[in-house]
């Protein structure tokens, strides 16, 4: 039978990342779980493909919200991911990293690591520019 030291629920964007980030040294062992299918979808690997991920019930959960008060009593459509990738699959690829006054506040009511300058770096070494590193993003080794 084999053991982990870890399961991760979930093969999202931060499923897979903290899998990849716990056995980069080769300590760990993790064990990681997703119930939606395949990324390997015309639909997912193609940029404008997400209108055809929206409502496909392969790669997408559908799910809907509670009736909201404040919108009549309607329900909300709630697209989410369905694959390896979760959500990020399905979602345009688009990216937003927030603003940096909301991470500082983050960290100014106590959470230490979470303001500007600490996620600024996580950031820098996620992303990737093709014309090399400056202070907003960083350059993967070619």
């Amino acid at each position: 039978m084999d053991s982990y030291d870890f399961v991760i629920v979930g093969a999202g964007s931060a499923g897979c990342v903290l899998a990849n980030r716990l056995t980069e040294s080769g300590r760990h062992r993790v064990l990681l779980l997703e119930a939606g299918g395949s990324d390997r979808n015309f639909w997912v690997r193609m940029p404008i493909g997400y209108g055809k991920t929206f409502h496909h019930p392969e790669l997408n959960w559908r799910y809907t919200s509670e009736p909201v008060p404040g919108l009549g009593d309607r329900e909300t459509y709630w697209p989410r991911g369905k694959v390896l990738g979760g959500s990020s699959a399905i979602n345009a690829m688009v990216f937003i990293r927030g603003q940096r006054e909301d991470y500082d506040s983050w960290e100014a009511l106590g959470n230490p690591g979470w303001g500007w300058r600490g996620v600024g770096e996580v950031f820098r070494r996620m992303e990737d520019n093709l014309a090399g590193a400056d202070e907003h993003r960083g350059a993967a080794a070619r």
